[in-house]
This record gives C-alpha cells, structure tokens and sequence, in this order.
C-alpha cells in the first residue's frame, strides 16, 4: 500500500515526486516509457518563460511568475545548466505594435518584472542579425533558456536517492476505487494507493476518465524543430519570438545552453500521441518563418531535426483539481508547463493535503544534487582531478568533451538507464555534430559494463529500439 501513486514521469510528475520526497511516505512513480522525461518534457523549446503570455485569469498566469523564479532557484540546487538569455517578441507592422501593448500590459498583470518595449534601433543594437523590418519589440529580461529533461531527470534522482520508489515500463490500463484505496492496474503489474496524482502529459484525459466523468479532451499537437550546429557561431542572444497566435507563441530563433540555435515549432493537431516524425514540408515552413526574423540563419548547418507531442486541450488552462476522493489531476499541461512545473507541484500538494493526506516532514532531507562537468573544471586543477578520478582523463565523445567518468557516474545516480538517448540527456554524450556516430559504440559498452545488462539490451531510446540482434563473429576461443 503506497500513500501516493505518481503517474507520469515528466516534468510535473517528478517534480511532484521531488516535492513529497520532503515527507515520511512511501511514494511510487510510474512510467510507461523506459526512462523518466520522454515525452514533452523531452522535446520542446527549452524556455524559462517569463510571463506575458498567459492570460491572468487562468493558472497558467497565475503560476508562471513565480514559476520562472523557482526554476531560476532550482538551478542552484539541483546543478542544471541554465542561460539567462531574456526573451524578445518582435513586432513587424502597426497591429504588431498593438499585440505588444496587450502583452506589456498582461505582463504587468501576472507579475513580470522589468519589461520594456524597444524602438528599432534599440532591438537592432541588442541583435543586430535581426531583420530590419522589425519595427519594435517586447524585452522580457527575466526569462531564459534551461535544459528541460536534465531538470526533469534531476528532480527524479534526488526523489529517488530520498526514497521515492520508480516503477518504468508501466502503463496504467485501469484505475479501480476500493473501500479506501485504488487500485492502479498496469499491463504488468497493480498497486495500491490511498491517493493518486494524473501527470500523463498527452494521455492525462484517459487516466482523469478511469475514475471521473470527463472534464476535458487532451488534443496532441506536434511541433518540429531544426538544431544548428554551433559553429554558426552567436546568431541571437535573446530567445526570439514572433506575435504569438491564439495556437502558438510562433517560430522562435533561440540559443540553447549548449551554445545550438534552436528554430521551431510548428503546431499540428494530430490524433496519434505518439507521431514524433519529421516532415520536409512542414521543417521548410518552419525555416521560412523564421528567416522572416533572422534572415542570416543557415539551415544548411542543421544537425539534427526532431518533434514534441504537447498536450493541448479543449480546458485551455491548466486543470489542477481534485476530480474524485483522493484523486488529484495535473493534467492538460501545456506551454508554459516547463516553467510552472514547480508551482503546479506544490500547489497540488496543498490539494492534496487538504484531501488528508498527512504531511509529516522528514527529519533529514537534502533536496540538493551536484554534477561534475569535466571541461568546466579549471585548466590547472584537471591533471590532479585526473590523478584521483582516472576515467575523467579518457574523452568518449569529442564534439561535446565527454568523458568516461562522467558516463560512469550519471548511470550510478539512482535511476535505471538501458539507452545511449539515456545517457545522451544525463551526460551530454551525442549530443553534438555527430549526434553519437563516434560515440554510440564506446557508449554502448559502458552501460553494459556498468549495469551488467548484455550488449544487446542496450537501446538507441524507447523500449523497441535495438541496436544489436546478435554477433555476427563467432568466438575464436571457441575453435
């Protein structure tokens, strides 16, 4: 019998789990995937968002705020890479100019601190690679770029290293209410709750309708994405928007914290939750909008492309609520859900309080986590790092500076990893030009020794996804 039954393994549902760490229960989080963080909190635009957008009567502006602060906090204690780059949306003719007042005055609204709409000249000084159409823009400083499943994967390792159970390859087909419990019905297994939290992203409506009458419909929407390779060198400093649509905030030119350009998304209503294919068509429309407000971009340096599932619904907000006795939904999250993720957590937990739930802090709890990064270590201090710590002196993945010791200990923090993509998001391994074609094989090894899992179990991502079928060598120790 668990007091708490997380399912959903993004953002909300482990910051949800790091959050209920703090206290004396036993706490389980469940995932369909192989890993934590696969679905949008995996692929997406990678902004702390700042807050002009949402309106201020939904939570959405009522959380995004203080959102953004507590992000920008976590970033200290859980030790995630985050770039205060600021945030400028850019206006190209008269009814531009008004979209922006709106927004100036929404932000001032929900809370945002030091915004100011610049002249032409003031946009073009800030980012001269800007078109020269531009006529004006909103400056948004407190906002930034953050790397959105290392946040994700953070929040789940302390959970997990303060006793926090994960259960992974676990989709929930049924939720049945007992006397004074439920009961959470998987493909594979069934566990007791005396409360449930519904953070399954795309899939929340499902779960919600196991064990309410329905609220809301979850309409997926695909986004595709190009990455640049750095070597276009600092194209924009600021994250970069266009007028948003009532659908999107638009095709955004953005930097990402590993110094990429980031171009994208579209927005697609799709009926399969799971489509996260690519498409000339569509990435060729995304380019052409944003050369509309970086005309210098090279698309032709795109390393890799890709796609993310959001969670759009016909509820348009946030739907935090307690929809049946002891069953909370943070569900229907969509952008700015990254950012809000720590609000959406605690205030959830406060549902849930006032449902009973017994809150009784631990008397010892550390809700910090630290990560060597190898090329951030002084020139001077490397040689006797390496001295003390051997592997941190064999480099496996030459675009992004990886080494082995790195490898080795994000596969020791506390969750299961079977995937090169696994270890791409803890480590940073393949995440560069090459996107893993020199890495892969030396990765591959690694997480066989380490987890003592055989080659061929070691996945490309998803469960499915083989990378071996067998040895095409026989053992010459054999004849």
């Amino acid at each position: 019998m668990f007091d708490v039954v997380i399912i959903g393994a993004g953002i909300v549902g482990c910051a949800t789990a790091y959050e209920l760490s703090k206290y004396d229960l036993d706490v389980l989080l469940l995932d369909k995937e192989n890993d934590v963080s696969l679905g949008a909190s995996r692929a997406n635009t990678a902004i702390v968002h700042g807050g002009y957008d949402p309106d201020p009567n939904t939570l959405m502006g009522k959380y995004n705020v203080e959102g953004a602060k507590r992000c920008i906090e976590l970033v200290e204690t859980l030790d995630i890479e985050f770039k205060k780059s600021g945030s400028l949306i850019v206006a190209f003719d008269d009814d531009d100019l008004k979209t922006l007042d709106k927004y100036y005055e929404r932000g001032l609204i929900n809370g945002v601190e030091q915004m100011e709409i610049l002249d032409a000249e003031e946009v073009h000084q800030r980012e001269p690679n800007l078109s020269k159409d531009i006529i004006a823009a909103l400056w948004i400083p407190e906002s930034g770029v953050i790397n959105p499943w290392e946040l994700t994967i953070a929040f789940a390792e302390v959970a997990v290293r303060e006793g926090v159970k994960l259960s992974l390859n676990q989709n929930v087909i049924n939720i049945e209410k007992q006397d004074d419990h439920y009961l959470v019905i998987t493909e594979t297994d069934q566990f007791e709750a005396k409360y449930v939290v519904n953070a399954a992203g795309v899939y929340s409506d499902k779960i919600h309708n196991m064990v309410a009458e329905p609220a809301f419909k979850i309409n997926p929407t695909r986004g595709q994405y190009f990455l640049l390779d750095r070597a276009n060198g600092e194209v924009v400093k600021s994250v970069i928007f266009p007028c948003p649509t009532p659908l999107t905030k638009g095709i955004l030119v953005s930097p990402t914290i590993h110094d990429n350009i980031l171009v994208g998304p579209d927005a697609q209503a799709i009926p399969d939750a799971e489509d996260t294919s690519t498409t000339r068509e569509v990435l060729d429309q995304v380019g052409e909008e944003a050369k509309k407000s970086v005309p210098s971009l090279d698309l032709r340096t795109n390393i890799r492309n890709y796609s993310g599932i959001r969670a759009n619904s016909d509820y348009n907000d946030f739907f935090v609520k307690i929809s049946a006795p002891n069953f909370l939904d943070l569900a229907a999250i969509k952008s700015p859900g990254l950012t809000c993720a720590p609000v959406i957590a605690t205030e959830g937990i406060k549902l849930l309080k006032d449902e009973g739930l017994d809150l009784k802090e631990k008397e010892e709890w550390d809700g910090t986590r630290k990560i060597v990064r190898f090329k951030e270590i002084p020139v001077e201090e490397r040689a006797k790092f390496i001295k003390k710590n051997p592997e941190y002196g064999r480099v496996i993945c030459r675009c992004e500076h990886i080494t082995e010791g790195e490898i080795v200990a994000a596969l020791h923090r506390g969750l299961p990893v079977v995937s090169l993509d696994a270890v791409k998001r803890r480590a940073g391994a393949g995440m560069g030009r090459c996107q893993g074609g020199f890495c892969g094989p030396r990765v591959q090894e690694i997480i066989a020794r380490e987890t003592g899992i055989s080659p061929l179990d070691v996945l490309q991502n998803r469960s499915g996804s083989y990378i071996l079928i067998g040895e095409t060598k026989e053992d010459s120790s054999d004849n």
